[in-house]
């Protein structure tokens, strides 16, 4: 059981890796694309306020590991959380090599629900719980998208006649600013997700019976993902900070205060949210609100189908997986 459980933390931990590739590129990818940070403090700034971030609440966590299923009375649990993150992790790396901001959160999910489902069946899914993260999934893009026309729009209006040279400088600085803020808000709620499917398997294996986190789960956690976008983050970067539109530092200021907004306030909701959706959205709505017409309508559809597909594949392959693991384990 012990070797178990440390084999899950460690998936756990490549999971949070592979999820900086993915979440905590978007973080920074519009403050490096217009140059109002260098990759290099860019990415030491997101680290370090992704970890006070991850420290600072615990609600998402709490969701993610008790409303999808109840660690306390379901079998294989442990063997449950194996199957999820494996699918996961291998969702995460092929949208990856092919440069696609995938949401981690979707995969997460969809491969925990998936995996539930392979090894006890429909019926031990919480359909109350995965419904109400499930809306705010949906829910959350949508409002980045029109929060961030809306902000846009307004900021149009305010320095439409500004000289363009004195609006890059101003917005170049505010950046700054508006991109640490993203960093802990993302720190908030995405490095929180792996922390909730640990506590599941430490629960599902007996090694504590309620949803605290323990120090060493956020800690651990939060410096993976560190880890991840220092090491990977650079492809998807590429795509939400270039491929969408051709970000100019106001667009930046008002993705980053959008996205930054949407993702704290589900966090005060103890509500699990995609940066990648709501970051993408953010910009999609900026750039809108700029000239519809510059916006990359052709990316943005790859990335909305990514979206659409995540939850299925990764929770099939998990499902799958779980059947696998449990034939094998009780032969």
């Amino acid at each position: 059981m012990i070797t178990l459980i440390v084999i899950i933390v460690l998936l756990a931990l490549a999971f949070d890796y592979t999820n900086g590739f993915h979440d905590t590129a978007n973080a920074i990818a519009t403050t490096v694309s217009t140059r109002a940070l260098s990759p290099r403090r860019a990415v030491l700034m997101a680290g370090a306020l992704n970890l006070i971030g991850a420290l600072t609440f615990t609600g998402v966590a709490k969701t993610i590991g008790g409303k999808i299923a109840d660690p306390l009375h379901i079998e294989h649990g442990m063997w449950i959380v194996l199957a999820a993150l494996i699918a996961a992790i291998s969702w995460n790396l092929f949208t990856w090599y092919f440069g696609i901001p995938s949401s981690s959160s979707h995969a997460l999910i969809g491969g925990l629900t998936g995996a539930v489902i392979g090894a006890a069946g429909w019926r031990a899914v919480n359909a109350a719980g995965f419904t109400s993260i499930l809306e705010a999934l949906v829910i959350s893009p949508i409002s980045a998208l029109l929060l961030g026309y809306v902000l846009m729009w307004i900021l149009r209006l305010l320095f439409g006649n500004t000289s363009p040279h004195k609006v890059n400088r101003g917005f170049r600085f505010l950046q700054i600013f508006s991109a640490a803020f993203q960093a802990f808000t993302h720190g908030t709620n995405d490095a929180q997700k792996t922390m909730g499917i640990i506590t599941f398997a430490l629960i599902a294996g007996g090694f504590q019976s309620d949803m605290h986190i323990p120090l060493w789960v956020k800690v651990l956690c939060a410096i993976a993902m560190g880890a991840g976008t220092a090491s990977g983050g650079w492809r998807i970067i590429k795509t939400v900070g270039s491929k969408i539109i051709k970000l100019e530092p106001i667009n930046g200021f008002a993705s980053d205060l959008t996205s930054a907004t949407v993702i704290l306030t589900a966090t005060l909701l103890k509500l699990p949210v995609s940066s990648t959706h709501v970051i993408s959205s953010a910009i999609m709505g900026t750039g809108a609100a700029k000239r519809f017409r510059q916006v990359n309508w052709g990316v943005a559809l790859n990335i909305v189908i990514a979206w659409v597909l995540t939850i299925p594949i990764s929770g099939l392959l998990a499902a799958l997986l779980a059947k696998a693991i449990l034939w094998i384990v009780t032969l």
